[in-house]
C-alpha cells in the first residue's frame, strides 16, 4: 500500500495536548516525487495551535527516491558487492510558529530519513518492516518525552 493518510490523523500524546486529531486534505507537494497533506482543522484540546495557512503552513510530506537504485554486481572472486547504493525516502513535517509574540511565523521542520540498501527490498523486506515497526513504536511511546526535550532542552 502506498503512503496515503486517512483523515483525521490521530495525534500521539504530548504535554498540553488532549486527544489531538488532525484533519488532513491532499495538497500539492513541492516536488513531483512527493505526496503532501495539509492540516486544515484540529481536534481535541490544542490551545495555541493553528491549522495550515499560507503564512503558517502545517504539512506532512512523503518523498520517494528520485531513481531507485539496484544492487550492484558481486565481485566474481569474492562474491562481495562493494558499492551498495541506498534508496532514500523521507517523511517531512512542517509547521509555522512564531518565535516571539508579534513576529512573523517561522517554519519548524522535522524529517525522518530512511536509507534502504539497494536490494534489501527484495532480499530482506521483513528486516525493513521490523526496523520501522520498532522505530515508530519507540517514537509513539516517547512522543511526549521527545516533545518535552525539544521544549526544555533536557534529554
Amino acid at each position: 500500500m502506498a503512503f496515503t493518510l486517512t483523515t483525521p490523523v490521530t495525534g500521539q500524546a504530548q504535554t498540553g495536548l488532549v486527544s489531538p486529531t488532525y484533519t488532513v486534505v491532499t495538497d500539492l507537494a513541492p516536488s513531483a516525487l512527493g505526496k503532501q497533506y495539509a492540516v486544515t482543522a484540529l481536534g481535541g484540546t490544542q490551545t495555541g495551535v493553528t491549522p495550515h495557512s499560507a503564512s503558517s503552513p502545517f504539512t506532512l510530506t512523503f518523498y520517494r527516491p528520485p531513481v531507485y537504485k539496484k544492487i550492484g554486481t558481486p565481485n566474481p572472486s569474492t562474491g562481495v558487492v562493494r558499492d551498495v547504493g541506498f534508496n532514500v525516502a523521507k517523511l517531512v513535517g512542517r509547521k509555522g510558529m512564531v518565535p516571539l509574540a508579534g513576529q512573523p511565523p517561522q517554519i519548524m521542520e522535522a524529517t525522518l530519513v530512511m536509507k534502504v540498501p539497494a536490494g534489501a527490498d527484495t532480499a530482506a523486506p521483513a528486516e525493513i518492516r521490523a526496523l520501522l515497526s520498532a522505530l515508530f513504536g519507540a517514537a509513539v511511546q516517547q512522543s511526549a518525552g521527545i516533545g518535552d526535550t525539544l521544549v526544555s532542552g533536557i534529554v
